[in-house]
């Protein structure tokens, strides 16, 4: 008579299960790889142009890749936004990075490091200012990232403080309320974004530069 169920194989008789997943070939990781900052490009420039009501349809089309090529990259257009958020705060990062390593008077390195920030915001205000009307849960997806600028730029701002050139009662808690002036003026065609950079840069020194910029 044939059981119903058939005699378990005893595990020491059994063969190995290959559990580990081949990795992809490195062609394939460059295409993804490649495919995802064209789609990080694209999301700047549609949400320059379309501000919040950026569609991932949008940002597909401006990439050159298919809707369902977008999706497998970020799974919600909040997932798209929070990525922009982290490589903002990342180079931000970078740059203070690079002003620690400076040997510079240390008040002029951190207006050097918000210079180069201003510059690299000025290229996409819209997207940035799109960004800022962003959903908090959005901005908590760069939260780790954050941290780590504020360490960097708290570091800088230490360092000038400690040589008597930046007013002592300033932290790296005041950044956001003051990049976010700078960056609203770049919206607008008629004002100057590093005369007003300068205006605030006057306001932390210790002894003020004769005039502005």
């Amino acid at each position: 008579m044939v059981p119903f169920v058939k005699e378990a194989t005893p595990i020491s008789h059994m063969a190995p299960i290959d559990t580990q997943t081949e990795p992809a070939p490195p062609r394939v990781r460059a295409d993804k790889a490649r495919n995802r900052e064209r789609i990080l490009v694209a999301a700047r420039e549609a949400f320059s142009a379309h501000g919040t009501e950026t569609q991932m349809g949008d940002v597909a089309t401006r990439a050159g890749v298919g809707v369902g090529t977008v999706y497998r990259h970020f799974p919600t257009k909040e997932a798209l936004m929070g990525e922009m958020v982290r490589q903002k705060f990342a180079l931000i990062a970078e740059h203070a990075r690079e002003g620690l390593e400076e040997d510079g008077e240390p008040f002029e390195v951190f207006a050097s490091v918000l210079y180069r920030n201003c510059e690299a915001t000025a290229h996409d205000a819209a997207a940035q200012d799109a960004l800022m009307r962003a959903a908090e849960h959005v901005w908590d997806q760069a939260q780790d990232v954050l941290d780590e600028m504020h360490g960097l730029v708290q570091q800088l701002i230490d360092r000038a403080q400690a040589a008597g050139t930046m007013r002592q009662d300033f932290s790296v808690d005041d950044m956001g309320m003051l990049m976010c002036g700078v960056s609203a003026s770049m919206a607008h065609s008629e004002w100057d974004w590093r005369r007003h950079l300068a205006l605030l840069l006057d306001g932390l020194r210790t002894q003020p530069t004769p005039s502005a910029p």
